[in-house]
């Protein structure tokens, strides 16, 4: 519906007025919603497009679902969990905690389930956001946070004969735990993070399956344990040592970032010697060692950790192949050789739509500009935060704020941390928004622009990184330097609009 018709005005001035709207209740919302709260803001709404929160955690429920990052680091800065079963937690254990979050902080009541926002648009006469969402629902704000992440999208690609598959598919982030896998013959396709973490499962439990690789990833020994519970009571009763342990697993993860930032150099090098190790250790069989061997350097593509997906591999019923799906048919799967593979389960372990950090939300900020149209040929922002021409909005896990060495968790808070920065300036001083100039924003992502072509991820390989040349999802430094760079805001780099003019576009002060 048009939001100049009288019937769309209505819904607008019908919507309730709170201080911000965030979109999207896993990691970075929750953690929105509850900083809000610490600030003594209570009057804002999560819009959540699923029935419960967690976001990924919530929604990638396949086998053998964990994270990657230790799990003293993944979790938030001010709420510890002493009773983690493990160093690298499952995916039910990380929902539990998210899940808890919401409960003990009394963020469920702010939470809108099952409503996904679909789009916002700003108006400067007054310094409002107006969001409005599915079931013709909507919400006006001073704020907005956009939290909906860069890996909520599934992406299926469009190969020929799909829709005629006679058999069960589906993406690995919307499994179907009523497929009966069990004597089943099962086509995966893609070996990425998290193909190698379901795969050992497939391979137990199918009659025969066949991964289907387009190209190899280098994989590190996951170094993983159960955490007794002499050490689970330590945690509880000395939280110390649990600060210790989250200290000594942050440094360490800072220390990997030197393989990834100096291509080439000593950790570099010892990092592919570590990969190369762990293949040759784990796959005898010369011929499919070369084709599980990359072509690029670590990290260029993400670095996988797992310890039992070269194993499942080496199983009698288990097949890989490395060339690409070129069309599917009732009875199976077609690929680039003309090799046809028969399969009554098809798997797409294929990724997800990475180039925007708002889908599906159309943002439509100062003077009618569309955030889309902005972000064409790849998304940036200010310290991956702030958009200049969006005022009064921030992006949690936004442009150039991924990081793989460390907790995407410590990255967000430092993203609220600056954004909190932001709404007490605007609260602060009674203004009707703060915009952050577009020549601030050119230069930070000019700086960036540099540091990342001199970074493995501008090396020659395809991966998820990379959309049209540019590199708009990663961070190319620490999470400590990340933490410095947001420390401040620096108000000479933003267009600060007052109310003192009534009438006027804004006048700056």
């Amino acid at each position: 519906m048009d939001e100049g018709s009288p019937s769309a005005r209505t819904r607008i001035d019908m919507a309730p007025r709170l201080t911000a709207i965030i979109v999207g209740a896993g990691m970075s919302g929750l953690l929105a919603g509850i900083r809000l709260k610490r600030e003594g803001i209570d009057s804002f709404v999560i819009l959540e497009k699923s029935a419960d929160v967690g976001g990924v955690w919530h929604e990638n429920t396949y086998p053998g679902a964990s994270c990657d990052t230790p799990s003293p680091v993944y979790a938030y800065s001010f709420r510890s969990k002493p009773d983690w079963s493990r160093m690298f937690a499952a995916q039910p254990e990380i929902l539990e905690y998210f899940r808890d979050a919401a409960d003990d902080t009394g963020l469920r009541p702010h939470i809108a389930f099952n409503v996904e926002a679909q789009g916002a648009v700003f108006e400067e006469r007054e310094g409002l956001w107006h969001v409005s969402a599915s079931g013709e629902r909507s919400w006006t704000a001073r704020f907005l946070i956009l939290a909906t992440g860069q890996l909520n999208r599934p992406l299926v690609p469009d190969v020929p004969g799909k829709r005629d598959f006679a058999g069960v598919q589906f993406h690995s982030a919307r499994w179907n735990h009523n497929a009966n896998i069990a004597g089943k013959r099962v086509v995966a396709v893609g070996t990425g993070a998290s193909a190698v973490q379901y795969v050992p499962h497939l391979a137990q439990n199918a009659g025969q399956l066949t991964v289907v690789q387009r190209s190899a990833n280098w994989i590190v020994p996951r170094k993983d344990f159960a955490f007794s519970h002499g050490w689970q009571t330590g945690f509880r009763w000395f939280p110390i040592l649990q600060t210790m342990l989250r200290a000594y697993a942050f440094s360490r993860r800072e220390l990997a970032h030197r393989a990834i930032g100096n291509p080439g150099g000593l950790m570099a090098r010892r990092l592919e010697n570590t990969a190369r190790r762990h293949l040759e250790e784990q796959v005898p069989d010369p011929v499919l060692r070369r084709k599980l061997t990359p072509g690029h350097p670590p990290g260029c593509k993400p670095l996988l950790v797992t310890n039992d997906y070269y194993p499942a591999l080496m199983r009698k019923n288990v097949e890989l192949v490395t060339a690409p799906v070129t069309r599917v048919h009732q009875t199976g799967v077609e690929l680039a050789n003309g090799m046809r593979i028969p399969a009554e389960i098809l798997i797409w372990g294929t990724g997800f739509h990475t180039a925007s950090a708002i889908a599906p939300v159309e943002v439509t900020g100062l003077e009618g500009q569309d955030l889309r149209d902005k972000w064409e040929k790849g998304a940036y922002a200010y310290k991956g935060t702030l958009v200049s021409g969006f005022p009064n909005m921030a992006v949690l896990y936004g442009p150039n704020t991924h990081i793989e060495h460390n907790s995407m968790i410590f990255i967000a808070e430092r993203q609220m941390d600056f954004t909190i920065q932001m709404i007490r300036t605007v609260l602060g001083r009674d203004l009707r928004y703060a915009d952050v100039r577009a020549d601030a924003e050119a230069a930070w992502n000019e700086a960036l622009r540099r540091r990342l072509g001199r970074s493995v991820w501008a090396a020659d390989c395809e991966s998820w990184y990379k959309h049209d040349g540019r590199i708009p999802n990663n961070w190319p430094g620490t999470a400590s330097a990340f933490a410095w760079n947001m420390r401040s805001l620096e108000e000479r780099e933003f267009d600060l609009c007052s109310r003192s003019v009534p009438g006027m576009t804004g006048q700056f002060v």
